[in-house]
């Protein structure tokens, strides 16, 4: 028991460390980027911003995973994963509106996420092959490939450290619990 507890303080300590690291949440321009100043894209959401690119997915993704991925305390690595989301998953966490063709989250594990949504115009599954001409992302007398908008989903730390220590919580219950049941079992 003395174990169980040792590992659990020195987890909670560990995991309050992690959970109250300051993350990034001003994200750059994407290079090479037109940014985006259509209503919703701007100052009407909060923690939206959007870019007109040529730039394709993966260059994309692993710009903002590379930024997001450490602290801003220290340049400090933290938990970083991406998920690969379905595109009507933008509709539920931004606006039911919003057009996208992909979606990928990057995600640190009890703290906060950032939606990456991508629409390219001429692969949209939800505009048949003959339409999607109407849909042309034509600005400042270009013709971009794409429109990554980007969503930041943020979690407050009291939040954050009241699901993780009731986690811990929740872990030595169950395992003094399982210990007590091994004891009985062991007796018979």
């Amino acid at each position: 028991m003395k174990s169980l507890k040792f590992f659990l303080i020195i987890t909670a300590f560990i995991g309050s460390v992690y959970l109250v690291l300051p993350a990034r949440r001003n994200f750059p321009d994407l290079p090479g980027a037109l940014k985006s100043v259509e209503p919703g894209d701007t100052v009407q959401i909060a923690n939206v911003s959007a870019y007109y690119t040529d730039m394709p997915r993966h260059e994309v993704v692993d710009f903002y995973t590379n930024y997001f991925s450490h602290s801003s305390f220290l340049e400090i690595p933290l938990i970083t994963y991406k998920l690969n989301q379905p595109p009507e998953r933008i509709r539920e966490v931004l606006r039911d509106t919003q057009a996208s063709t992909y979606v990928e989250e990057v995600v640190h594990p009890l703290r906060e996420s950032v939606f990456i949504s991508g629409f390219e115009w001429n692969n949209d599954p939800f505009t048949s092959p003959e339409r999607r001409a109407k849909n042309i992302l034509f600005l400042n007398g270009k013709t971009y490939r794409f429109k990554v908008t980007l969503y930041y989903q943020e979690s407050k730390v009291w939040q954050r450290l009241l699901i993780f220590y009731s986690c811990l919580i929740i872990i030595y219950f169950l395992f003094t619990a399982y210990v007590r049941l091994f004891k009985l079992w062991s007796e018979k």
